[in-house]
Parts: structure tokens; C-alpha cells; sequence
């Protein structure tokens, strides 16, 4: 087996580490969710943290990990008689963002479930996992129905296959610990509210910090086994503190007082729930205990908040993680009571010794860097002031208006696409529309059409008993239809007929709401801008929402309207992201008043033959039509019958006219073709 780098060995961090170790005495505080820049260290400090576990004690033979002390009633391979137990190593379970469903949550034998009435079932990662770590690397990018397997044994403790009439459950209680770069995309937040803690992770900018990292990973990959051995004491050392702060937790206080200081932490943050207020008990007791104290301390829950809240605060994709210390300290202090800490001022390393993670460096996501509460943003910064004229006519972004609930809009016809929630597709998942022969493994049995198969051999076949004598080319994979995430890609017009604050703003307000709705749809989305003398990719395709949103708030205004120039950089990028992902079917949103000033010696021609180009394409459009004013021209309308899409007003993305906009686009389109 590789030799991991050593977890005493990693520099800095101290709120990865102390988050991690506080899991390590308490598995019940619920997991860890790591969010950080590439190449800080995410994954190195995760794995290592399984060779600090205590071994774990398991039913001989057992291949889903039962406590010999109580066997699960219900395990596959029970009854467990009693005696016969063996002692083995922890285990870190990885789970790969591309694994299947069988991989996961384990797959059963359907040709003996058909023909014996056997439960031939080979355990998953989900089993393996099993009073150990399950590991997701890039969680943000796992695919939904692994998602909703991980959120279903993760609130029960245990997993369940049915397949076709035949089920398996299990025991699956396990630490989560998921890594992730924001950039990439955020989580869902039934999935983000299911870890207990989360910590923020960058690069240290400190030259000497930075040197000792390099000098120590150098020094690993030259000699991993030397480098290991010379770290042996500090793992052992901490190995057997993780295991005397584990024997401690039961017998650790947790007074009225600091419950009524939990409980008013979580009030005061408007955290959804009252799963934020347990997690923050048991972070909590767990400072407490690996510590060394018998009781929690304040400043145990401060600590245990800076933790356990950041994620929960977050109404939208669009909101920093992130905690107001003074506020904290305020609702700590006001709802101290008679609380008596032996060491009152425990220092800005909070309380226990200097070790790794000796009641831990306080998380980085509070301080100078908190987004600011709701309604603590003035009604106009001077950022958002309109500002004069520069040489090209441009002036200042202004902030967007408040994001609304929009009507679906979806791409016509039936994709193949990842799985997402927006246009029609074939999936693995969602409603049986037929049947086919399996290409590879057999995933979802269609049962009648296998039946209907291999009736017709069994007196061939010498069928004499009860069961159905079934062959492999019987086998028959069901056909379902659910839905896909599509391309989005927004075409936004910045130009000087824009550019009125107002009328800026409620446009900037729209397009976040569509970049909100792409991201409960699971969208990938890219963003083209265009004034002045062209257009930029301002954001290349990406499945993170909230980086196109912070583009499009810095988004200054105008100069001319080159539309044409956005049309052919929007039709360049759609071209490139075909080869990519050819399953992924694109949906083009533009978002002007239809004006076209600049580009070429005929803007208007221009523009119309550049909309065409996504006509021949077969790319489904919507252009919002941002016109404003008591005499309108209509351009917008001419624009969407050159991109063979349709136009609506901003009113209308609030209005329930909007359903079936994309497929009346593709009806008149066909209409004018077969003309």
C-alpha cells in the first residue's frame, strides 16, 4: 500500500485539521466539507486523516463491517452467531465523481433474483464505507442521483436497493468528507446542509510558510518512508489523544446556560432547521473533549460556530459563505449568564494545547471578508452611482435588481444530456417509456419486456422447477425518459441604450434570476457581453452560477450596440462547447432591446445574418426584450424570427404566459421552413 503524507506533517491550516480531528473523536458532529482553491492541500490533509483513526473492531467475515457488540438485525450476511471478531484499520473510502449507481449503493444479481429467488447481492462503496470515511473528491461535481443516494443513507444510517420487487438494506453510517473548488460550481443545499462543518482553505501568503510546504512535500516524494518514519512520534501522539479525547466525550458537560447560547447563536443567524443547533452541541462538546475539559465553555461554541454555520447562512448560490465575528461576540455575551470558565480569555488560539489542532486557529471565513448581513448595504455606494462619461462613453455597473422566480424555459425535443432538471431527455432515471437490449452491464431491469423474452424457450430451455429459466440475451434494460441540464448561455447587451440606471439594474435583476434558476436546474452556463467596438467571452462556460453572477455585477455600460458581434461570439463559443459536449444541448438567451449601432456598415443586415447562423444551427433562443418606453419598435421581435426563437417583455419572465415559449418557437419555425 502507498505511504500517505503524514497529517502532522501538513503546514498550517489549522481550521482543516482541527475540523477533521474533531470528526476523528466525534464522528456524530456529521462530516466535513472542504471548500478551497486548487493545490491547497484539499485531498493530502483528508486522506491522511484516516491512518489517525483507532482500528475498528468487526464481525469475522462480515462484508458490511458489523459491530460485534451489535450486529445489525438486518445485515445481508447475517445472523451473526456470537463470538468471532477481528480488528482492522479504518477505512477511506473514495468516491469517484464518475462512478455508477451499482458502484455506489451496490448492485444485485438479477439473472438468480429472476431464476433462483436469490438475493445475490455485491456490496458497494456505500457498505465499504460503513463506520469509516466516504471520501468525495470535487463533490460540487456529483452527479444528482448519486446525490440523492448519499442524502438518503446519510439521514437514515443505512441503504436501500429495490430492484424490481427484490430489496437489500443495509447498515451505512459513515463520516462524510468532501472536497471542492467554488469556481467549479456549488452544492446542492440539501447535500451542504447534510455536513456538519465547513472550512474555507487558501494558499498562504506567507514566503516562509510557503517555503516549509514545499521543502516538506519535496522531501515526501523523494523518500515517502523515511519522510513517514521521521513523523512517526507526532502520529502517535496524536493518534493516542484522538483516542483519550474519545473516552472523555461522554463525560463532557453541557450546561443549560451553553445550550440557551447555541440556541440563540443559531436564532440570531436565521439558520434554517434546528439541524445547525445539534451539529453545534456536538462541535461543541467535542472541542471540549479533545481539549481535555469535562465541560463547554463559550468559547467552545464560539469556536463550534465558526464552524457549523457559515454554509448553513446561505440563502441563494449568489451568498458568500461567511459569519459576522462581532455579531457572534455580541449574542455570546448577551446570552452568557452565570457561566464560569476556569480560563476566561483562552486566547486567540481559543482553548487546549498548541498542538495540530489544539482547539484550532479560528476559520478565515469571518472578519473583513464577511458578506454583509441583509439590509446592511446602503441604498447607493459610489460604486453603484452613475458615473460620468469616460473617452467610450462608458459608465460605472450598477447593482441588480432583486431576482424574481422565472418560468421554465427548456429546449425542444429530446436530448441525451447529463442529468439536470430543465429540457426532456433520455436518462437513467424518471419514467419508463420502453425497452432495449443492454449495451454493457444491465443497470435498470425492464421486468415484463425480459419476461415476455425468454417465455417463449422455456420448454427449449427444459424448464422444470418454479423459477423462470433466463438467459443473458433476455435481459432487457429499461428506456426512461426524465430530464437534462442544458448549455445556457447568456448574450447581454451593455451598450450606451442601456445604460440607464434603472433600466440597467431591473436587466441585471432578470438575468440573475435565470442564472439562479440555472442553478436549481443544474445548468451549465457562459456569459458574451457586447458595446462599444465588440464582444467579449466574459465567462466561459462553467457550472458555477455565482462566478457568472459576480461578472455580470461588475458589468460596466456603454458606448454602441455591436449585437452582431455578440451573435458570432456567442455562435463561436456554442460551436467549441459542441465538440466538447456534443450531448449537451445549448439554450440561447439574449438579452437587449434589439438595437443594433455598430459593428459593420449594416449593423441591422449584420445582426440578422449573424442570428441566422443559430437558426441553421438548431439552437433554441429567447431574447428578452428589454425596450422601454410608452413608443416601442419592436427589434427585439425581429431578432427573435432571424434566431427562429421568440421574444419576451421582463414582465413576462414573472408571468405564467412564458410557459412554452421555446416550443412555440420551434412550431413557428417549422411552420416558416415548411413555407
Amino acid at each position: 500500500m502507498s505511504t500517505r503524507f503524514p497529517f502532522t506533517a501538513v503546514v498550517g491550516m489549522d481550521d482543516l485539521r482541527l475540523a477533521l480531528l474533531l470528526n476523528a473523536v466525534s464522528p456524530a458532529v456529521g462530516g466535513v466539507l472542504v471548500r478551497g482553491e486548487k493545490g491547497t492541500a484539499k485531498s493530502t490533509a483528508v486522506r491522511a486523516l484516516a491512518e489517525l483513526l483507532p482500528e475498528v473492531a468487526v464481525v469475522a467475515g462480515c462484508r458490511f463491517s458489523c459491530d460485534p457488540a451489535s450486529p445489525d438485525p438486518g445485515c445481508p450476511d447475517g445472523p451473526h452467531p456470537d463470538g468471532g471478531s477481528d480488528a482492522r484499520p479504518a477505512r477511506m473510502v473514495e468516491l469517484p465523481v464518475g462512478a455508477s449507481e451499482d458502484r455506489l449503493v451496490g448492485a444485485l444479481d438479477i439473472e438468480r433474483a429472476l431464476a433462483e429467488g436469490v438475493k445475490a447481492f455485491e456490496p458497494g462503496l456505500l457498505a465499504a464505507a460503513h463506520r469509516g470515511i466516504l471520501y468525495v473528491d470535487e463533490v460540487n461535481l456529483l452527479s444528482d442521483h448519486l446525490i440523492d443516494h448519499l442524502l438518503d443513507a446519510a439521514a437514515m444510517g443505512a441503504s436501500h436497493v429495490e430492484r424490481e420487487g427484490v430489496s437489500v438494506r443495509h447498515a451505512a453510517r459513515f463520516l462524510l468528507v468532501g472536497t471542492m473548488n467554488p469556481e467549479e460550481g456549488e452544492l446542492r443545499p440539501q447535500l451542504l446542509d447534510r455536513f456538519g462543518l465547513t472550512v474555507e482553505v487558501a494558499a498562504s501568503r506567507d514566503p516562509q510558510e510557503r517555503v516549509e510546504v514545499v521543502r516538506r512535500r519535496l522531501a515526501f516524494e523523494d523518500d515517502p518512508a523515511a519522510f513517514a518514519e521521521r513523523w512517526a512520534g507526532e502520529e502517535a501522539a496524536l493518534r493516542e489523544r484522538i483516542v483519550a479525547a474519545r473516552e472523555l466525550l461522554p463525560k463532557v458537560s453541557l450546561g443549560d446556560a451553553v445550550l440557551l447560547q447555541i440556541a440563540a447563536t443559531c436564532a440570531a443567524f436565521e439558520v434554517d432547521g434546528m439541524r445547525a443547533d445539534i451539529v453545534m452541541a456536538r462541535t461543541a462538546t467535542a472541542l471540549a473533549a479533545w481539549a481535555g475539559r469535562d465541560e463547554v465553555t463559550s468559547e467552545d461554541v464560539r469556536q463550534a460556530a465558526l464552524l457549523a454555520l457559515p454554509h448553513r447562512r446561505r440563502r441563494n448560490p449568489f451568498d458568500a459563505p461567511g459569519l459576522d465575528e462581532d455579531k457572534l461576540d455580541e449574542t455570546l455575551e448577551q446570552f452568557r449568564g452565570d457561566e464560569n470558565d476556569d480560563d476566561p480569555d483562552p486566547g486567540p488560539d481559543g482553548p487546549g494545547d498548541g498542538g495540530p489542532g489544539g482547539g484550532g486557529g479560528v476559520p478565515p471565513q469571518g472578519g473583513e471578508g464577511d458578506a454583509p448581513e441583509a439590509g446592511d448595504v446602503p441604498e447607493e455606494t459610489p460604486a453603484q452611482a452613475p458615473a460620468p462619461r469616460g473617452s467610450g462613453g462608458e459608465r460605472a455597473a450598477v447593482k441588480a435588481g432583486e431576482p424574481f422566480r422565472t418560468k421554465m424555459l427548456s429546449v425542444p425535443g429530446l436530448g441525451d444530456g447529463a442529468a439536470g432538471r430543465r429540457s426532456r431527455a433520455r436518462t437513467e432515471h424518471g419514467r419508463t417509456t420502453g425497452s432495449t437490449r443492454p449495451r454493457g452491464a444491465l443497470t435498470k431491469l425492464h421486468l415484463a419486456a425480459t419476461v415476455r423474452a425468454a417465455a417463449p424457450h422455456q420448454r427449449a430451455r427444459g424448464r422444470s422447477g418454479a423459477g423462470l429459466v433466463v438467459r443473458r440475451d433476455d435481459l432487457r434494460q429499461a428506456v426512461r425518459e426524465g430530464r437534462e441540464g442544458n448549455l445556457v448561455l447568456f448574450v447581454v447587451d451593455a451598450s450606451g441604450s442601456m445604460a440607464a440606471r434603472k433600466r440597467m439594474g431591473a436587466v441585471k435583476g432578470a438575468v440573475l434570476s435565470l442564472l439562479l434558476d440555472a442553478y436549481q436546474r443544474r445548468d451549465k452556463v457562459g456569459l458574451v457581453t457586447f458595446r462599444g467596438r465588440g464582444a467579449e467571452l466574459a465567462l466561459p462556460p462553467t457550472s458555477s452560477v455565482d462566478a457568472a453572477a459576480a461578472r455580470l455585477e461588475e458589468l460596466p455600460t456603454g458606448g454602441r450596440t455591436p449585437l452582431s458581434d455578440g451573435l458570432l461570439k456567442a455562435h463561436d463559443v456554442l460551436r467549441v462547447e459542441r465538440l466538447r459536449d456534443p450531448s449537451r444541448r445549448p439554450l440561447l438567451v439574449v438579452v437587449t432591446d434589439g438595437r443594433a449601432t455598430g459593428g459593420g456598415p449594416d449593423p441591422v443586415g449584420l445582426a440578422a445574418r449573424a442570428a441566422r447562423l443559430h437558426a441553421a444551427d438548431g439552437t433554441a433562443a429567447v431574447v428578452v426584450d428589454c425596450e422601454a418606453g410608452p413608443v416601442r419598435l419592436g427589434l427585439a421581435g425581429n431578432l427573435a424570427r432571424d434566431l427562429g426563437g421568440t421574444a419576451v417583455t421582463l414582465d413576462e419572465l414573472r408571468a405564467d404566459a412564458i410557459a412554452g415559449l421555446v416550443r412555440e418557437a420551434q412550431v413557428n419555425r417549422s411552420v416558416r421552413r415548411a413555407a
